[in-house]
């Protein structure tokens, strides 16, 4: 089966030329790069190589558009999604092969180096409303093509959390998700060995927007996919009070303003609720298992440029 490898990325033309030269190392694939507004070069960068199949230019900054867009031009077979901070190890492509002759869906370690080695993960399984969910990293996972297609890509609503979404519609569909330690993709060197996961989100608005559209994603996917049950209610009142009193401590550490802990709960408390309402709408707009009503089929076209070398 052919596979079809989608690069997202967003001024990061020196990580990114880093990722394509894993890619070209250790795979036999078809390579997509779906660049969002870029300002530092990008385009020129991968214009200048020779081992990129298919250039898609955005001007929007959110990456879940830019994976449908990825997976809208992908001819393989197997659809990965590799973030551009990721390089991948030698025998990722193997193992993905090997795993998806099993199971729907696959995904592995993203080792980041740290002071004294690396870090690594593992999956994580949360059981909600009866369902096993098993999450995968949405820098490193593939799928099979008819998979991605019955979850009609991912949920273009979502500025972050998108592959969380995607874990539970897979569950809902009784679709397995399988962690492979074959599958392993190197992130960037970090000091605390913290996740740089490469969100597209607007940076405008600074670190309140990120919180706001943490929120506003966890009410929004909950909502769409189980409804208003009380394990939903309860698992987002346990993640607003656990981070509620994280940031209670850091107001008497005196880091952080009484006035900005008040008005940060009350800009969360508009996001969860909001979130839960548009959660609704699309719960009741598609009410198959795909539960995607801002999918892949609806999408528009909003490709500035596609340069498509195949």
């Amino acid at each position: 089966m052919e596979l079809s490898v989608v690069v997202t990325t967003l001024n990061g033309r020196e990580r990114l030329s880093e990722c394509l030269d894993a890619l070209a190392e250790h795979t036999e694939s078809e390579v997509i790069v779906v660049n969002g507004p870029s300002t530092d070069g990008t385009s020129g960068m991968v214009h200048a190589r020779d081992d990129v199949d298919v250039l898609v230019e955005l001007p929007e900054r959110n990456i879940n558009v830019s994976r449908n867009a990825g997976l809208a031009v992908a001819s393989g077979e197997i659809v990965a999604f590799v973030d551009q901070n990721h390089r991948v190890e030698p025998t990722w492509e193997a193992s993905l092969r090997d795993g998806l002759t099993r199971v729907d869906c696959v995904t592995g370690p993203t080792r980041r180096a740290v002071r004294g080695g690396a870090t690594g993960d593992e999956l994580e399984s949360r059981r909600i409303a009866g369902r096993e969910v098993n999450y995968f990293a949405g820098g490193n996972v593939a799928v099979s093509r008819e998979t991605a297609l019955s979850l009609d890509g991912f949920d273009e609503y979502l500025q972050t959390g998108g592959a969380r979404d995607a874990a539970h519609r897979l569950a809902a569909q009784g679709r397995s998700v399988e962690w492979l330690p074959g599958m392993g993709v190197r992130g960037p060197y970090s000091a605390d060995g913290g996740e740089r996961d490469g969100r597209q989100l607007p940076s405008a608005d600074g670190e309140y927007h990120r919180w706001a559209w943490k929120y506003r994603s966890l009410a929004y996917r909950l909502a769409k996919n189980y409804g208003l049950r009380p394990t939903v209610v309860r698992r987002i009142v346990s993640h607003t009070a656990r981070d509620g009193a994280s940031a209670g401590r850091s107001v008497l550490g005196g880091s952080i303003a009484p006035s900005e802990w008040v008005g940060g709960g009350v800009g969360i408390s508009k996001n969860v609720l909001r979130g839960t309402r548009d959660g609704l709408a699309a719960r009741f707009r598609d009410r198959t298992s795909t539960r995607n009503p801002n999918g892949l089929s609806m999408r528009r076209d909003r490709a500035v440029e596609r340069h498509d070398w195949r």
